[in-house]
């Protein structure tokens, strides 16, 4: 390997171990300001830094805490995987006693939200540590062949960790103790430390450029600092894979089952309500299931109605339910906000475990209009795919969280904001069906809540279907309805190649409150046809996009996941790539 080759590889690793470390440091550098950039008390550590470190903290936001901190982690090591493994340990140490701390946070015994709230921080504060160990695992051993695929993986994890400490913060919605607010408080600093990370992410190749290596051509680099090092072995045992490396289970025959007739599928496990099965319960179906599964593990559930609350576990990987179909296997509950139930915990599924899929199955949650917030199907998962499912709900029936995830030919039924949440979802070929609100409420397809500029979450809409069901149409004038409005600040929709039809109000978009994210979000309609489609009368907010057959393009799936053409067809679902002419 050349000379200018070793120096890239040795500078990348140098930037993704910078990625961990702006993220440590919550209670050793204290709370981050982004409106100054002292050079006073620093300057020792500044001085001591590389061009890189400070190449690298330029575009952050909160710069004084990004040198500061890549400044004293640089001080401990040159050796950049040594680097790498130390920036770990501090950002874990440093998150998990941020964690700790919070179970001093009491909730008023009157403030049952509040208390839930604390349990939903806990858990998911326990998954952003999780992505955040991914991340660090990956970058201490990975190849620059598969820089894209690399890159998307640290964004998307990253990126999860941001999502899961909103998760936490929203956790305490309508809560009337303090303990929200504590809780922000707690974990504020290592929030926008966890942002400085994203944007170096992002700004890699930008990074790598400015530095201005003699010579660099990153399209011909093929290794990174160790030509030795094996570039795709995983970790953390066989539970892990390594960013820009496609899982293992991806090319195992037994995944491809999408389009295979159920009676030609082999079972790990069969779920049928008459005994004729092996359980009678998903839910004991799914304790056979091994820890952090690499094989796919196929459940398939007979039909019936399952009056179960379900959910796949983060140590349940790769488990694949496949129903009787989605009108005749169906997965029921009612838990619901104006019962007392937070948002978070109202899902009658939750699937977190990666690389769930699922099959002609429905989802339902039958809390009805009055329950308010009530999820049908919650899906943390990274790498899903659902296939002919139905999630059936009316407020918040389907949140997608994070993650890249795709859904071919679903039906979703909703009021207000059915489809929400920052994950990286694609729905192709599905269909909206606006249902029939409460008095003087109006209906949102999506509420996408991206809270980052650079965060990787979008909600694709291709080749779609928005109309309404039997009982919306007669209401529709009194009930308008709207393709989305922005939940976070960043919040960003594509509705592309897709049939509107005459439910979707001319306004296309409507606001969270008052000019809310207005100037930030992202929304754009592309080649869309129906009498709803027709954009004369759309709103002229700041971050309405108009887009061109390239930008379009991007966010097809095979451009939106970078190895999207290799995960999503292995599985056997009807897929289509797509491409725009420009």
């Amino acid at each position: 390997m050349g000379k200018n080759v070793v120096v890239v590889g040795v500078s990348l690793i140098c930037v993704v171990a910078c990625v961990v470390a702006v993220t440590v440091g919550v209670t050793k550098f204290g709370h981050s300001d982004s409106s100054k950039d002292k050079g006073g008390g620093g300057s020792g550590q500044i001085a001591s830094s590389t061009k890189a470190v400070d190449s690298i903290c330029q575009p952050t936001r909160y710069r004084e805490a990004c040198v500061s901190t890549l400044g004293s982690t640089a001080g401990n090591t040159s050796d950049p995987k040594e680097l790498v493994k130390t920036a770990f340990k501090v950002a874990k140490d440093e998150v998990t006693k941020a964690l700790e701390k919070s179970g001093t946070i009491k909730a008023a015994q009157d403030d049952p939200r509040a208390a839930e709230g604390l349990e939903i921080c806990k858990e998911v504060i326990e998954y952003a540590v999780n992505d955040l160990e991914r991340t660090v695992e990956s970058a201490s051993s990975f190849s620059m062949e598969n820089l894209d695929d690399f890159l998307e993986d640290l964004k998307v994890w990253t990126g999860g960790a941001i999502t899961y400490q909103e998760v936490c913060f929203d956790a305490f919605e309508n809560s009337t103790s303090d303990a929200g607010q504590k809780m922000r408080q707690l974990f504020n600093v290592s929030r926008e430390l966890t942002s400085n990370a994203l944007t170096i992410i992002t700004e890699v190749k930008s990074i790598l450029s400015y530095l201005n290596i003699p010579g660099l051509d990153l399209s011909s680099v093929t290794g990174g600092a160790d030509d030795n090092a094996a570039p795709h072995r995983r970790l953390l045992g066989n539970s892990v894979w390594l960013a820009g490396e496609i899982p293992p289970w991806v090319n195992d025959p037994r995944r491809r089952i999408m389009d295979v007739p159920i009676g030609q599928i082999k079972p790990n496990a069969v779920v049928a309500q008459d005994g004729s099965g092996q359980y009678k319960t998903i839910a004991d179906a799914l304790m056979a299931v091994p820890p952090k599964n690499v094989d796919p593990f196929i459940i398939h559930i007979k039909a019936g109605i399952y009056k179960e609350y379900i959910t796949v576990e983060k140590k349940m990987m790769n488990v694949i339910l496949i129903g009787d179909g989605n009108t005749k296997t169906i997965i029921t509950g009612n838990k619901n906000f104006a019962g007392g139930v937070q948002t978070f915990k109202t899902a009658t599924v939750a699937a977190i475990g990666d690389g769930f899929m699922a099959r002609d199955i429905g989802f339902e949650n039958t809390a009805g209009a009055v329950g308010h917030q009530a999820v049908a199907l919650r899906v943390v998962s990274d790498f899903a795919i659902l296939y002919n499912c139905k999630f059936d709900g009316y407020q918040d029936t389907l949140y997608a969280v994070r993650g890249r995830q795709f859904y071919r030919d679903c039906t979703i039924t909703g009021t207000i904001d059915y489809i929400f949440g920052d994950a990286q979802a694609v729905f192709q070929n599905c269909k909206m069906l606006v249902r029939k609100p409460m008095e003087n409420q109006q209906n949102m397809v999506t509420a996408q809540g991206r809270t980052e500029q650079n965060g990787p979450g979008v909600f694709v809409l291709q080749g779609c279907t928005i109309s309404g069901t039997p009982d919306y149409m007669p209401v529709k004038a009194k009930n308008p309805s709207y393709l989305g409005r922005p939940w976070k600040e960043y919040s960003r929709t594509i509705v592309m190649t897709s049939t509107i039809e005459d439910v979707i109000a001319p306004q296309g978009w409507t606001a969270w409150q008052g000019n809310f994210a207005l100037d930030t979000l992202f929304y754009a309609e592309y080649q869309n046809k129906g009498p709803g489609s027709n954009q004369v009368q759309r709103v002229k907010w700041p971050g309405i996009k108009t887009l061109t057959g390239a930008q379009a393009d991007g966010f097809t799936p095979a451009k939106l996941f970078s190895n999207g053409d290799k995960w999503i067809p292995q599985s056997g679902v009807p897929y289509a790539g797509g491409a725009f002419s420009a």
